[in-house]
């Protein structure tokens, strides 16, 4: 008999409205409940890994859990932290920096710079 372990967050569950661009990255929109983004800052692994599953990173998304990246670090990682710290490839790597963690990064800059 085997049985079936399920990963659980105690954040809201999070939910990604995706949108191609015409330059091929996807315009990925969080919110919760109330309407309000999620501070990445809050985010524990699953949280990580679940927002780079959605974002059509299924196989990365396994690194940022082998690697333990939480919001926090996520949020410390800088450009070549993500081309050569999580043994991915070259062009999904580029584009989860470029067009995921960049973003994310100066929203909440921007965000908690008030």
């Amino acid at each position: 008999m085997v049985a079936e372990i399920k990963e659980t967050s105690v954040l809201p569950m999070l939910t990604v409205d995706m949108e191609n661009k015409e330059n091929g990255s996807l315009d990925v929109k969080n919110s919760v409940e109330n309407g309000r983004p999620p501070d990445p800052a809050d985010w524990a692994v699953v949280d990580v890994v679940n927002y780079f599953r959605t974002a059509g990173f299924e196989e990365q998304a396994n690194a940022f859990q082998e690697q333990e990246i939480d919001g926090k670090s996520l949020l410390l990682m800088t450009r070549n932290d993500v081309l050569t710290g999580l043994s991915l490839k070259l062009g999904p790597a580029l584009k989860i920096y470029e067009y995921h963690v960049k973003p994310l990064q100066t929203q909440h800059l921007k965000n908690n710079s008030l």
